[in-house]
């Protein structure tokens, strides 16, 4: 089989206004010809414009969540086909800041992907485990039944991604040594060989990614791209990520 093609997409949060499209403009030319597909996911109000922007570059434009339900009465949220209509093609789903923050389950997770599905949109499915459960040698199983229960199995022979982020080491500076991304990584490309039996999804480490690490996160086994970030929000950073495959 082919190595899956690595993706570097960056994940801006709850950050960015108008002006913040000069560093996703500045990251569009400076791309080149980069060994991944690099994708930069804004928040919603951003989508369309920086969709706009970005039109006939190299660098793909996603969501940072959507609703399960394709319409309904669901004040502030946003759907699949809405994100779609402004012009993502991706969308990260099942952060561990959604886990947390907003309860969301597995078969929350789930749902989510299939919305993401039938709406064409490329999902980019998010597990991880706490510190807590770390220290308790929990890693492993956690992050392998989050990859069971929240990958349907309608994404047989769709394109997606998994993104393992251990919820301890986003945004604290802190990162697992290479040997402990590799042995998770692993698992689950396990998991999915059995799950799908042809999945050649890339897995992507997310977690203080940056230019002085990336090198080494990028080059270990079964890491096919990384999640980022605040080290996303400034260009020259996220170049020097891209540039680090």
């Amino acid at each position: 089989m082919t190595a899956p093609v690595p993706l570097i997409a960056g994940n801006w949060k709850m950050h960015g206004l108008a002006a913040a499209l000069d560093e996703a403009r500045a990251v569009a030319a400076g791309v080149g010809a980069a060994g991944a597909r690099v994708a930069l996911c804004p928040p919603a109000s951003l989508v369309h414009r920086m969709s706009q922007a970005l039109a006939g570059s190299a660098v793909l434009v996603g969501g940072q969540d959507c609703r399960a339900e394709e319409t309904g009465a669901f004040t502030g949220d946003v759907s699949a086909e809405m994100l779609a209509d402004a012009g993502a093609v991706l969308v990260i789903l099942g952060h561990s800041e959604r886990r947390a923050g907003y309860g969301e389950s597995d078969a929350l997770v789930a749902a989510k992907t299939l919305a993401a599905l039938h709406a064409g949109l490329e999902p980019i499915v998010c597990v991880g485990e706490t510190l807590a459960q770390r220290k308790a040698g929990e890693a492993i199983a956690v992050v392998t039944a989050q990859v069971r229960g929240s990958l349907p199995p309608e994404l047989a022979g769709r394109p997606f991604s998994v993104a393992y982020e251990p919820v301890w080491a986003i945004g604290t500076g802190l990162t697992p040594t290479t040997p402990e991304i590799e042995e998770i990584h692993r698992a689950i490309r396990a998991t999915l060989a059995a799950m799908f039996a042809s999945a050649q999804a890339p897995i992507l480490y997310g977690g203080s990614v940056k230019p002085g690490n990336a090198a080494e996160i990028l080059h270990a086994a079964e890491v096919g791209g990384a999640l980022v970030g605040g080290a996303s929000l400034k260009a020259a950073d996220f170049l020097g990520i891209v540039g680090a495959l």
